[in-house]
């Protein structure tokens, strides 16, 4: 067996790699808008494409459009380790949101190819696509998809704000695959991110071993009231939707924080009608986005907002109705996977803690299929979905360095 304890990843070309892609689909502010099934993502896709081709993996893609570049194993029966994540960014993205994972799994490979270190698994690194849901919501849709969340057309049938298809778009930018959705079989999967967070830098660790995803709800509410003119109706008379928003989005605060320290709330998508500075709101319209990572809290935060907004509104004489419009329960990454990266943080003398992810990942849908654990990366101020996100050198290399030995120990060196 290949002695490979003292083994790290070469930081300057991941470096490198993360400033190359990010060339493609440029923001305005220094981050990056490459949004899903567009030209920009079309391009970044060839570039990740030759990459891995460079390297020497032969890349397949599914019908949803997702990448699985691979790496032979020494077993043919083997089933391969998965790594990666995605590259596409919201509108007003960061550099390395999604990005690092996927490049990181690109440096792992490109690393043991120096060596000639071989494993038993193959090692498939991995571009979900649609991760962000920005263009086209759900967010992780692909990778729903593939774990049988989702249906295949029901995904395609999903529309941008223009009305353009997911699927007729898949299609015009040339990447519909011939492999079937889901047919893919895991050994195990590791997904390497920015924390998205400020906790990491906080408390001055190199990697957040991430032990739970966050359950979420998002509640669509109706809160209708009466438009009128805002110069000529008394106050007494009025009935303003836009102060049941006021209500509900302190209710929301309020509810959070009864159930610290890992419960989060608030409002994020808000329409107002009819918009205009010199009527009253008649109508609003918003989503509620609630997670945790403990399912029953997840249920009694969502209970208690429930049953106490329609009353909230009804007392000031406006109307209220909601409605779940997306969720998942919280997943618990698997133990072994877990221990490998705890393992290799340790081995590798980088400081570590336990973390809960706050955001939703593509780990957590193919944690229903195959064991799956998460590396985290600390990132500047918490920033992500920023054009001014930014992580360290230094951070990217000791998240991917954990990623290789948190592989290689799964794969199994031969």
């Amino acid at each position: 067996m290949t002695s490979v304890k003292n083994l790290r990843i070469d930081p300057d070309r991941l470096w490198d790699s993360l400033m190359e892609m990010a060339k493609i689909g440029p923001g305005i502010a220094g981050g990056n808008n490459r949004q899903t099934l567009t030209d920009e993502d079309a391009e970044g896709r060839a570039l990740f494409q030759s990459w891995c081709e460079k390297a020497g993996m032969d890349m397949g893609v599914d019908t949803m459009g997702n990448m699985f570049a691979t790496r032979a194993g020494t077993d043919p029966d083997a089933l391969p380790v998965y790594v990666g994540s995605h590259l596409d960014t919201q509108p007003t993205g960061g550099k390395y949101d999604g990005v690092l994972g996927v490049l990181g799994g690109l440096e792992l490979v490109r690393t043991l190819n120096d060596l000639d270190v071989s494993t038993k698994h193959p090692i498939v690194v991995v571009n979900w696509t649609n991760e962000e849901g920005t263009r086209y919501a759900p967010a992780m849709l692909a990778s729903g998809v593939f774990a049988g969340r989702h249906d295949q057309d029901w995904a395609y049938d999903r529309t941008d704000s223009d009305g353009k298809k997911f699927g007729d778009e898949l299609k015009r930018i040339g990447w519909v695959g011939n492999e079937k959705v889901g047919s893919r079989k895991m050994h195990a999967m590791f997904e390497l991110h920015i924390e998205q967070g400020p906790i990491l830098e906080a408390e001055n660790k190199d990697i957040g071993v991430v032990t739970h995803g966050q359950g979420l709800r998002w509640i669509e509410c109706k809160i209708s009231g009466k438009e009128s003119h805002t110069g000529s109706t008394p106050m007494r008379m009025r009935k303003n939707a836009g102060r049941g928003l006021a209500l509900i989005t302190e209710l929301v605060h309020e509810i959070a924080m009864k159930h610290q320290p890992n419960a989060v709330g608030a409002i994020g998508h808000i329409d107002v009608y009819p918009n205009s500075r010199n009527i009253i709101p008649g109508q609003i319209v918003c989503t509620v986005d609630m997670r945790t990572h403990l399912i029953d809290i997840l249920e009694d935060m969502v209970s208690e907002f429930e049953e106490r907004a329609p009353k909230l509104c009804s007392d000031i004489g406006v109307e209220f109705e909601c409605s779940i419009v997306g969720q998942f329960n919280p997943p618990a990454f698997d133990e072994d996977c877990v221990s490998a990266v705890r393992e290799a943080a340790v081995e590798l003398g980088y400081s570590h803690m336990n973390i809960v992810s706050g955001a939703g990942h593509d780990a957590c849908w193919i944690n229903d299929l195959a064991p799956t654990a998460m590396i985290m990366c600390p990132c500047e101020d918490g920033l992500s979905h920023n054009e001014a996100e930014e992580i360290s050198k230094e951070w990217a290399q000791a998240g991917t360095d954990v990623l290789l030995h948190a592989v290689l120990n799964t794969a199994i060196i031969q």
